[in-house]
C-alpha cells in the first residue's frame, strides 16, 4: 500500500482554514440578523397587540409585545401547530398537577383561570382552532375562586 505524498504547505493549509471559518462567522451572523427581522414583522406585531388586549381585558398581565412577537411570530407558533392533537393536550394537562415528582406526583382540580392564556392565544392566532379547543377546555372539571 502507498501512501500519497502532502504538496501542500503549511502555510497554504492556515489560510484555508482562517478563510473557512471568517465565512461561518459571516454565515451565522447574518443568519441570526435576518432570523429576528423576520420574525417582527409587522403582522406578528399586530397580533401581539390584540394578545395583549385580551389578556389584560382578563385580568392579567401580559409580557411585552416584542418578546410576544418573538414567540409566537404572525402565526401562534407551536401553540398552534396542532392545539387539539393528543400530544399538545397531554402536554397541557401535565401542567395541571401538584408540582411533585415521583410517586407524589397528582393531577389537580386547577383554577378555571389556567386556560384563559392559551385560549387567548388561540382566539388571536389560530381562531379555526378555537371551537374545539374550549369543548376540551369546558369539559375539565375546575373551580372558580373570587373574581374568576
Amino acid at each position: 500500500m502507498s501512501t500519497h505524498q502532502e504538496s501542500s504547505t503549511k502555510r497554504g493549509r492556515s489560510v484555508v482554514y482562517i478563510v473557512a471559518m471568517v465565512l461561518l462567522v459571516v454565515f451565522a451572523v447574518v443568519a441570526l440578523l435576518s432570523f429576528r427581522s423576520a420574525r417582527e414583522t409587522q403582522q406578528s406585531l399586530a397580533k401581539a397587540d390584540q394578545l395583549i388586549a385580551a389578556i389584560e381585558s382578563a385580568g392579567g398581565t401580559a409580557p411585552s409585545r416584542e418578546q410576544i412577537a418573538r414567540v409566537l411570530g404572525d402565526d401562534g407558533g407551536a401553540v398552534c401547530a396542532n392545539p387539539n392533537g393528543a400530544l399538545s393536550r397531554a402536554t397541557f394537562l401535565s401542567q395541571l398537577t401538584n408540582g411533585a415528582t415521583g410517586p407524589g406526583y397528582r393531577p389537580v382540580i386547577a383554577n378555571a383561570r389556567v386556560a384563559v392564556g392559551q385560549l387567548a392565544i388561540i382566539k388571536v392566532y389560530c381562531p379555526d382552532q378555537l371551537a374545539e379547543f374550549q369543548e376540551f377546555i369546558d369539559d375539565l372539571k375546575t373551580y372558580h375562586t373570587g373574581g374568576a
